[in-house]
């Protein structure tokens, strides 16, 4: 059938395919895009940080040149860093993030090795922020006012303690005294992992679940507020479904925006959760490739974490579809 003898009724879920289909070919563009110019930057910033990771291999025998040369021609260090980063990009597009300097170990087969520990952390810690930062914010929302202070409190406190601090406190009550939860390790199989990483997940969830919960409580007040929850409350519809239609449903898409930026800020964080707990997570890694000048480790992390980043976002923008379907509208045009 050509194209001439089609009714608009027939073209239009064609459009809508083709609409789909350039959206998401131009979201995948966008973030290779990114992560193109993020990896570059990092790259640039990486080698003009101070210190030679020469130097620091070779020790006291730094002083001789030609070992200093040898090493440099073997890692590239003695080329310009633009042809040092296309020796590294040419290799990603291979699968190879490159050898680590310290270790002489592949760089993706340690990533890999750690990688389940952190997944499983973040992965932990994103339920329990989502969990309890919206029923702390709907309770604050809902409750009297002497319960909204006295929450309200509670979350700034929680805000405006340090993770490492949190971290303190939780093993001396939970770990030491108690004796409830392990203070070092990552533990084995899914319920030892989930045991070990309970502590870890609570630190790392804590001042995040403030933070959502402030906003979730500012939205749902601001939509309680509005003149279509007045009417349908004039019109006699139950409080239960009034929450849950005209309000939480329309609060959701800042909610939705602020939980994900948290979520995806929650990999930077495994950062120093992982070293305050002994994990053998990414994050600890990073730590120790940036104190050790491990150039290809810092990288191929880095880009790990950057890649994490955007893809929470597209995944965010998958949600406002879902939650609200006009914003499918304003991207298809």
């Amino acid at each position: 059938m050509s194209v001439d003898a089609l009714t608009p009724l027939d073209l239009a879920p064609r459009r809508a395919t083709w609409a789909i289909a350039w959206t998401v070919t131009s979201r995948i563009a966008q973030m290779a895009a990114t992560l193109l110019v993020a990896s570059f930057l990092s790259f640039v910033f990486l080698q003009m940080a101070p210190g030679d990771p020469v130097t620091m291999l070779l020790g006291e025998r730094a002083a001789d040149p030609q070992a200093v040369a040898r090493l440099q021609a073997r890692f590239h260090l003695d080329q310009p860093v633009v042809v040092q980063y296309w020796h590294w990009l040419s290799g990603v597009f291979t699968g190879d993030l490159g050898t680590s300097y310290v270790f002489g170990q592949d760089v993706r087969s340690m990533i890999a090795a750690r990688l389940p520990t952190t997944l499983t952390l973040v992965s932990y810690s994103s339920v329990l922020v989502i969990a309890f930062g919206f029923f702390a914010g709907l309770i604050a929302a809902r409750s009297k006012q002497y319960v909204d202070t006295g929450i309200s409190i509670i979350l700034s406190i929680a805000l405006a303690t340090p993770s490492y601090v949190i971290a303190i406190g939780l093993i001396t009550v939970f770990s030491l005294y108690l004796d409830w939860f392990p203070v070092f390790g990552s533990g084995e199989g899914f319920w030892g992992r989930l045991h070990h990483l309970t502590l870890p997940a609570i630190t790392l969830a804590l001042s995040s679940s403030a933070a959502l919960a402030r906003v979730t409580r500012a939205s749902l007040i601001e939509e309680s507020r509005r003149d279509h929850v007045a009417t349908a409350v004039v019109r006699g519809f139950r409080p239960g479904e009034v929450l849950r239609r005209h309000v939480i449903r329309n609060a959701l898409l800042p909610i939705t925006t602020i939980g994900g930026i948290i979520v995806a800020a929650l990999v930077a964080g495994t950062v120093i959760v992982e070293k305050a707990y002994g994990l053998d997570g990414v994050g600890s890694l990073l730590v120790l490739a940036i104190t050790r000048k491990d150039y290809p480790v810092v990288q191929g992390v880095g880009v790990l974490i950057i890649a994490g980043f955007l893809i929470m976002n597209a995944l965010v923008d998958m949600l406002y579809t879902a939650i609200d379907p006009r914003t499918r509208t304003m991207e298809a045009r």
